[in-house]
């Protein structure tokens, strides 16, 4: 593990506006969604409205992503982002979402998910999650990676290449008519090749005009995972790999989820389509 200091809260600026023609998903000034009741299965309409809001998740991710290097800060990050989002005419989905506070999670070294962009600079050696959604036409599409930032160690580099290799054989593990643990089974003994851990109270989720369907994805071998995958199925897959324990921490922000040891962590997703024969990815630039 590098032998910089741990992260601390920075100072968080204003909330960025919105056009004003930009349409808000329905959360959006309310505490919380409203439950998702309708299907996992999508048609082949919102299936195509959500390869359009992938693109654009995926496009403002990697915009933000160029402007990784040491001094810069991660509120930086989440204003190029964000004026990607609006200037594509999408609505970065975490904006306001139970009270999220910007337009995307920079999560750096030790922090697991969700964490905020502030002041917070970026320092040689760290790595760097943005997990970016994007909402338009009604629907989302989110997806992240882990970035390097500068002359990063070893055992990190290795972490992160790693972990995204474990996306990729998730996403080959999709079939129609395959249990959906089978996604979790194929990350979980990939990573213990390498004595990582994987994370098991952050999933993968249904994705479609909800942000958060209810389907949930786990990364491990879980004998409760057993919704069989159909085509036109939509979720997201997201592993988020761990140097040590999967065990963590919350900061008292209520988001930011840290590893307990304080080890490093790393993470991918992809939002995607179950198909006749597979998995079609919805985030791609």
């Amino acid at each position: 593990m590098s032998g910089q200091s741990l992260l601390v809260p920075g100072e968080i600026t204003p909330v960025r506006s919105v056009p004003g023609n930009i349409r808000r998903p329905e959360y959006v000034g309310k505490p919380a969604p409203t439950p998702y009741t309708g299907p996992e299965v999508q048609d082949t309409d919102t299936v195509e409205r959500m390869r359009i809001a992938g693109r654009i998740a995926a496009q403002a991710m990697a915009e933000a992503a160029k402007h990784i290097a040491p001094g810069v800060t991660t509120d930086e990050l989440d204003r190029v982002a964000h004026e990607f989002m609006c200037d594509h005419g999408a609505y970065p989905s975490t904006l306001g979402y139970r009270g999220f506070p910007k337009s995307l999670c920079t999560s750096l070294n030790e922090v697991i998910c969700h964490g905020i962009p502030d002041s917070t600079v970026l320092r040689d050696g760290d790595i760097v999650n943005l997990d970016v959604t994007a909402y338009i036409n009604g629907v989302h599409g989110d997806n992240n990676a882990t970035y390097l930032c500068g002359d990063v160690a070893e055992e990190s580099r290795l972490l992160v290449e790693r972990t995204e290799e474990s996306l990729r054989r998730a996403i080959k593990a999709v079939r129609p008519g395959r249990q959906i643990n089978v996604i979790g089974r194929v990350i979980e003994s990939y990573a213990k090749r390498f004595g990582y851990g994987v994370v098991r109270d952050f999933t993968g989720h249904g994705i479609n005009t909800s942000f958060h369907s209810g389907l949930i994805v786990p990364h491990y071998d879980s004998p409760h995972a057993t919704t069989v995958m159909q085509p036109g199925m939509t979720f997201t897959i997201e592993p988020m790999l761990t140097l040590g324990s999967h065990d963590y921490d919350m900061w008292d922000d209520g988001w930011t989820v840290v590893t307990k040891d304080r080890k490093r962590t790393a993470q991918f997703e992809h939002t995607l389509v179950v198909t006749e024969t597979g998995a079609d990815i919805l985030t791609l630039p």
